[in-house]
């Protein structure tokens, strides 16, 4: 194996679960196995294709390991951000449907008539529909979004891009709670 292969393999990132099974956090696999070896998890899932080898130990890849004792933390606050919209809408356009990486934000109500910097305002658009709608109101150039902007009720602990990926991954969803007004599947 390269070297290259073996630090990419040990970049993966591995699903933290409380020990109450409540998602906690994404880790690299790196740290899984630290967190494994030093007995403060336990693996749940493993990658059958990768072992890891020290000189007395040989460890499974993890894909999702579990914490031996419960780690208390505040309820995170979910922040306003270009990458919250974007994970939101699922690097949709709210107004065509295209599915890209090349999005910007738009104010469904422009921002010079009023229109605040809120969840229920911004959504994920692309540059052809951000253009044509200018500063406009949707229903003004024939615009309708797909779907009504909100604030998602659900504030996972691990990030919310973080969440709507690890949601397509199939081990990891078992783990994941399923939130309605998340679009992720």
């Amino acid at each position: 194996m390269r070297m290259d292969d073996a630090v990419h393999i040990m970049n993966q990132e591995v699903l933290v679960l409380n020990s109450d099974y409540e998602p906690l956090n994404v880790c690299t696999a790196r740290r899984a196995i630290v967190l494994v070896y030093m007995g403060k998890a336990e693996i749940l899932h493993a990658n059958p294709e990768y072992r890891v080898q020290s000189v007395k130990h040989s460890y499974d890849m993890p894909s999702v390991v579990k914490l031996r004792s419960q780690v208390k933390r505040p309820l995170p606050e979910l922040k306003l951000s270009r990458r919250t919209i974007f994970a939101r809408d699922n690097f949709t356009c709210q107004y065509c449907g295209i599915t890209t990486k090349d999005l910007t934000i738009d104010h469904v109500v422009p921002r010079h008539a009023g229109g605040p910097a809120t969840w229920d305002n911004l959504v994920a658009c692309c540059k052809r529909c951000n253009i044509k709608k200018g500063d406009k109101l949707p229903h003004q150039v024939g615009m309708k979004l797909m779907r009504t902007p909100r604030r998602p009720r659900y504030t996972p602990y691990i990030s919310l891009t973080k969440y709507i990926s690890g949601r397509k991954n199939q081990i990891w969803k078992d783990y994941l709670p399923v939130f309605a007004d998340i679009v992720s599947d």
